[in-house]
């Protein structure tokens, strides 16, 4: 069983419609037993840091992501799920995230030839060996919606690139923890073969 974090951010159907497609049961829930008892644990979101951290919090949720993280669960954090595992996002200033990862989440700087949110497809500099893209073809495309960017702390912890105007960290591994800032569910199949990988790990 997949626990999807239920802490009232966007795009949280369309994650448990591609889980479900991909033959998973998904249950979108913000019960802590019931995430602490699933085999995976996938934090999706669209929306603001600072309003995403209030949730969280006012919920518990954020002790129970500790929780899932110091067992060891393999956890999938999507879009601001993965903004969410930092400590820190230009977004909102003053406001302090999980602090799980360990790196910056900075705005995409204003550039003549880009628009800002990065609304579309690019293609990722995958790492070789990288778990979560397991046969998938380097420069293969995936979808993005954002206006802020991972700039990891610890090469070792990328495991796909991107570049919009800067080089981006699309896609982080470290020991349980995965995320992506792009949306693997509508990403095509490029994106489901990601979410396979992640629900086979």
């Amino acid at each position: 069983m997949v626990a999807i974090i239920d802490y009232d951010a966007g795009n949280i159907k369309s994650v448990e419609k591609a889980v479900e497609y991909l033959g998973e049961t998904a249950v979108i829930t913000r019960d802590r037993d019931r995430i602490i008892s699933a085999d995976k644990v996938i934090l999706p979101g669209v929306g603001n840091f600072k309003d995403a951290m209030e949730k969280l919090r006012g919920y518990g949720l954020d002790k129970v992501i500790y929780d899932v993280c110091d067992l060891k669960k393999p956890f999938l954090g999507i879009c601001l799920g993965l903004q969410l595992l930092y400590k820190t996002s230009e977004e909102s200033r003053g406001v302090t995230g999980l602090g799980i990862l360990d790196g910056e989440i900075l705005r995409i700087p204003d550039a003549s030839d880009i628009k800002i949110p990065q609304i579309g497809w690019n293609s990722l500099d995958i790492k070789a060996g990288a778990k979560l893209f397991r046969g998938i073809e380097n420069n293969s495309y995936v979808y993005f919606v954002h206006s802020y960017y991972l700039k990891s702390a610890n090469d070792e912890d990328v495991a796909a690139s991107t570049r919009y105007g800067v080089e981006i960290h699309a896609s982080v591994e470290k020991d349980n923890i995965f995320a992506c800032q792009f949306h693997p569910e509508k990403s095509s199949t490029t994106g489901l073969a990601i979410l396979k990988n992640f629900l086979e790990l």
